[in-house]
């Protein structure tokens, strides 16, 4: 299980896979995300000849137009230092686990004991492979990049059918990287709505930290961002990648977003509770009110302070009578009135 997982907060996932191929890379990036305040590290396991045939290319605005075999053979990584990674991530006290991409992929993750699996949107429609993944009945982290609403149906189904609805829902765009008028927040509250029994979250892709923070308030459980320590290395994702400074201020405002978001009751709260008196108005005198004189608008308004009579009464007590001598600027309170 995600032991830094709770329903009353955001959990925030640092994605570091493709951006690093030595541990001292890895080990860098994560005390950077701790540093940063995220609940968890995030690797993607893959081999080059499962993932891909060896004539598929990418056309991709961060890479542009190449050979997929050739870079994911440059930024696989063997057993070791998966298991080198995870326990230093463990180490740190944040959650950690990886997007496979072949049965091989989750055999080896879950013999490194992985507390849950994230699959990535190229499997989205790969039914089998979901099944195979939702079998190990580990939290399912489903990425919906690419998807219909109905292929978001059929890849929840296959998780279910399997007993597994562990399941946490990205709304993703899988555009990299993602501009702003693809973002589609709303797509995200469609799938809140279609599936309220799911925790649904956000997978980012653009540049910057605005996509997180508002997908965080407008109802993302789960935010997960790419994370480096220089969009400027060598690598297929930096470019997209939260840096240091962005992954702590997307932390810092989505807990302080918290924060502000309260309980929902409509209710004074703090100094409000004194400003009611202070800073409200009450009904009070203009000029002196003898012992049984007729309150009018004559000498009678509304002013602060709002600790007497409150002003939507002021029709009810005119023409009633004064019960004692009053001053003028006098607070008027029920007794003063017969």
């Amino acid at each position: 299980m995600l032991k830094n997982f709770k329903k009353d907060r955001c959990y925030i996932i640092a994605e570091i896979g493709g951006n690093f191929v030595t541990f001292d890379e890895a080990k860098k990036l994560v005390d950077l995300a701790y540093e940063s305040g995220v609940d968890a590290v995030k690797l993607q396991t893959y081999r080059a000849d499962t993932i891909v045939t060896k004539t598929a290319k990418f056309d991709l605005d961060n890479v542009g137009e190449m050979v997929q075999h050739e870079l994911f053979e440059k930024y696989q990584i063997d057993f070791a230092l998966h298991k080198k990674v995870f326990d230093y991530i463990d180490s740190k006290g944040l959650d950690w686990f990886s997007t496979p991409s072949h049965k091989t992929d989750v055999d080896m993750l879950d013999e490194l004991g992985v507390s849950a699996h994230k699959l990535g949107a190229d499997d989205a429609t790969n039914l089998p492979f979901i099944q195979y993944v939702a079998s190990t009945n580990k939290p399912i982290l489903l990425s919906s990049g690419m998807c219909t609403l109905e292929e978001v149906r059929e890849m929840i189904n296959a998780c279910l059918v399997m007993g597994n609805d562990k399941i946490i829902l990205f709304h993703t765009v899988s555009n990299y990287p993602t501009y702003p008028e693809q973002v589609n927040l709303l797509a995200m509250q469609t799938l809140k709505r279609e599936f309220p029994f799911l925790t649904v979250g956000f997978s980012d892709h653009t540049i910057g930290s605005t996509a997180c923070f508002a997908a965080a308030c407008m109802g993302a459980e789960v935010v997960e961002k790419h994370f480096t320590y220089d969009k400027n290395a060598d690598g297929p994702d930096h470019q997209l990648s939260a840096n240091p400074q962005e992954m702590k201020e997307i932390v810092d405002r989505i807990r302080e977003f918290e924060v502000m978001k309260g309980s929902g009751a409509k209710k004074p709260v703090g100094k409000e509770i004194t400003n009611r008196a202070k800073n409200r108005k009450s009904i009070v005198t203009i000029k002196p009110i003898k012992k049984g004189e007729l309150l009018s608008m004559e000498n009678i308004d509304i002013k602060r302070p709002g600790h007497g009579i409150e002003p939507k009464y002021f029709d009810q007590i005119l023409g009633k009578r004064a019960d004692k001598d009053l001053k003028e600027d006098e607070v008027l309170s029920w007794s003063d009135l017969s």
